[in-house]
């Protein structure tokens, strides 16, 4: 078929862009003809509250990327609109993870539509924001009203779907590994990379800091662990809430000197290192839908704990490549003392090749196939 995909791709970084260019990548060895279409203009600055949104990784030289699409002119929808509509692609797909987006790619796709030929479906990574604004709800309404057909990678997406649509068709299907970071590399030169101890253990926080993945929360239970005398945390991302409130708690909770900090936003080329040398990957979240960090972990083998919100305790078998705990500080506490106490990394490391063949691409896009065909012309 010929596919647009619509939504972030280089020279934007983070995981929407990873993941665009990896499923383009699928789709292509598929014998798909794929052409990206991504930004000139993402985010005005308010909503953007990183250093850059430019990636410093080279280009993929396997992808058409075009950047055309600017967020906040609707001339420019309009515009371009009326191109991919003159392109009579079978199949478009977009992302959605933010109500600012909903005018600008509500706006494209109903002017695709005019050509009675495409089929539109959209990835929701969020229908609901994390962090909620006011007009969230209208702007959404906007964007799904064009949108042919639906794919969710958590249940609490599918189901929060619901307050906006109930009668398209719809698939869940869970994130695919993003296995597009490079292979594992040996503990002694991710150490040597990060600078650290290769034989220390080392629990990791990794991601983007914003105050609903609970950050807080992993430093009071790393405060009151058995662990914290033999194990160092791993606090690896940019910041994107106030970083001198967690500043001021790794102070007064007495952690300076048991934290190694990686305050930027982590290269594509730079995330083997951390993932190769973390014994545990802590996802203390206050509020999820799926987690790109969760399908980074398992491309490393690498045992998790995360917390029982919105699609994370579906991606991790409890007890097997890890654990899952409620959002509180006791039992984020519980479970990283039994994971090092009870020396599970390896007895952990071992289920994750079986695990993993529930998360592939292929899979991913057979869902949207099948998801395609059932779309009514």
């Amino acid at each position: 078929m010929n596919i647009v995909i619509i939504g972030p791709a280089y020279p934007f970084r983070g995981g929407l862009a990873s993941f665009n260019e990896r499923m383009a990548v699928e789709l292509q060895n598929e014998g798909h003809q794929v052409v990206i279409y991504t930004f000139t203009v993402q985010y005005p600055a308010f909503l953007f509250p990183g250093k850059t949104q430019y990636s410093e990784d080279p280009a993929p030289t396997d992808l058409k990327i075009i950047r055309k699409v600017n967020t906040v002119n609707p001339f420019n929808w309009i515009k371009i609109g009326r191109e991919i509509r003159k392109q009579q692609p079978d199949l478009v797909l977009t992302r959605y993870w933010l109500p600012f987006m909903g005018p600008s790619l509500g706006t494209i796709l109903r002017c695709i539509k005019r050509n009675k030929k495409t089929k539109i479906i959209t990835l929701l990574d969020n229908i609901i924001p994390h962090e909620k604004r006011i007009g969230d709800k209208l702007l959404t309404r906007y964007f799904v009203k064009p949108i042919d057909a639906f794919v969710s990678m958590a249940s609490s997406v599918q189901n929060d779907l619901k307050q906006f649509d109930t009668v398209k068709p719809r698939v869940l299907t869970p994130h695919p590994i993003f296995d597009n970071f490079g292979l594992p590399v040996s503990r002694a030169e991710a150490a040597e990379f990060l600078k650290v101890d290769s034989e220390a253990k080392y629990m990791m926080f990794f991601g983007l800091i914003r105050d609903y993945k609970g950050l807080d929360l992993l430093l009071k239970a790393f405060a009151q662990s058995k662990a914290k005398g033999s194990v160092r945390l791993i606090i690896a991302g940019e910041y994107y809430s106030n970083q001198e409130q967690y500043e001021k708690l790794i102070d007064e909770l007495n952690l300076r000197e048991f934290i190694f900090q990686y305050s930027y936003f982590i290269k594509n080329s730079e995330v083997k290192y951390f993932f190769s040398l973390a014994n545990l990957v802590v996802q203390p979240y206050k509020d999820a839908t799926q987690s790109g960090v969760t399908q980074i972990a398992y491309q490393f083998d690498a045992p998790m704990v995360v917390t029982n919100v919105g699609g994370l305790p579906e991606m991790i078998p409890d007890g097997k490549i890890g654990f899952v705990v409620e959002p509180e500080i006791d039992a984020i506490t519980q479970a990283i003392d039994t994971y090092f106490n009870d020396d599970l990394e390896q007895k952990f490391r071992v289920n994750f090749e079986e695990e993993k063949k529930k998360y592939s691409w292929a899979h991913l896009n057979r869902s949207l196939l099948d998801l395609y065909n059932q779309i009514k012309e």
